[in-house]
């Protein structure tokens, strides 16, 4: 059987997560998971070979046991530790930010002092900031976990699977819009404005009131949390709920499972580390393997290309949009059973391996 070290001391949890998912139940791997104690502490263990790590431990840990691959959720930090890693076994990274995977050092040094600079001087002094893009080019693989990056460079990671399918029954018409509550990565001003239009909508017309919910899920704070407060103060006849406190994983699934329908509003454009990332082009969002994952249809804004069918665009008329996809089916287990989304992993799997 072959062995696999998947290392995630840093980030993406929620990645890892995915990975053991697919992963458990009849796999032809041996997976050996070195999580830090934050990470750790997110995922849901099911007699996984789970081992506590670090940045000081992880080096001696893997020289005491061979393995045929070594995956790294996210590199980015600790860069001096995975440059060795990479040098020393082969290695498979996960990339989630591709612009900041091709930085110079130049423009690496320019962005310390425009963001954050305490913390960046110390992943320069500590962590071996510059090794950065000397990770990636010594890595043997490269992993992106949406299909449209792929490229001469980038592989596909297949670990979204749908894991709901069945619908549960609700009069209200319940829209999530999944993640956090900030400006930064999704266009919330839009949603609060859009809401406000559909409040002013029912209360200046005679149409029959639909009930209807928006589920802010994830963590709002700062002015994005007042100004859901305002909001809800200023509504009548629609509903909201959201949270002040990190959503527990139970009611991140029991809300999703509720959903009739996903609303993603992600801005075009974000940053990481001061590099612009282009959602669906340079970057990922996450909200693609949440509507996998729950056998949700997504409505997305309409700058976001996809070709992936359970991708709608935004309509003018979002109510009426809504209301129409709240009926409308879609097989997500003919292309994302976890059977199929296995065989295609362990398929690559096998082809990181064997070159």
């Amino acid at each position: 059987m072959k062995k696999i070290a998947y290392i995630e001391i840093d980030t993406h949890a929620e990645i890892a997560q995915s990975f053991m998912d697919v992963m458990t139940g009849g796999s032809s791997f041996s997976v050996d998971y070195y999580f830090s104690k934050r990470v750790k502490d997110q995922v849901i263990e099911s007699g996984e070979n789970i081992f506590l790590s670090d940045s000081s431990m992880i080096l001696d840990q893997l020289m005491a046991k061979r393995y045929d691959l070594i995956m790294i959720g996210t590199v980015h930090r600790y860069f001096s530790t995975f440059f060795t890693i990479a040098e020393k076994y082969k290695t498979a990274i996960i990339v989630h930010n591709i612009n900041f995977s091709k930085t110079s050092n130049f423009n690496l040094l320019k962005s310390i002092f425009k963001k954050d600079r305490i913390y960046r001087l110390k992943l320069l002094w500590k962590e071996g900031l510059l090794d950065s893009s000397k990770i990636y080019l010594k890595a043997k693989s490269l992993l992106v976990l949406d299909e449209a990056f792929v490229s001469e460079h980038f592989k596909f990671l297949p670990l979204f699977y749908t894991k709901y399918s069945e619908r549960i029954h609700n009069e209200m018409l319940t829209v999530v819009i999944p993640g956090g509550v900030s400006q930064e990565r999704r266009d919330y001003k839009k949603v609060f404005s859009e809401i406000k239009k559909m409040e002013a909508v029912y209360q200046h017309s005679d149409i029959q009131k639909k009930p209807i919910e928006f589920v802010f899920l994830g963590k709002a704070d700062h002015s994005e949390l007042k100004q859901l407060t305002d909001l809800e103060r200023s509504l009548q006849y629609i509903n909201i709920i959201y949270f002040s406190d990190r959503v527990s994983h139970e009611d991140f699934e029991k809300w999703m499972q509720k959903a009739a329908v996903l609303w993603c509003p992600i801005q075009q454009e974000t940053e990481f580390f001061s590099q612009k990332e282009i959602y669906g082009k340079t970057k990922m969002t996450g909200n693609i393997g949440d509507a996998i994952k729950f056998g949700k249809l997504a409505v997305f804004p309409q700058n976001y290309q996809s070709s992936l069918d359970f991708i709608i665009q935004e309509q003018p008329d979002l109510i009426q949009q809504f209301d129409e996809l709240k009926d409308l089916k879609f097989d997500f287990q003919k292309k994302y059973s976890k059977k199929a989304v296995r065989r295609k992993l362990e398929n690559l799997l096998n082809n990181l391996i064997s070159t």
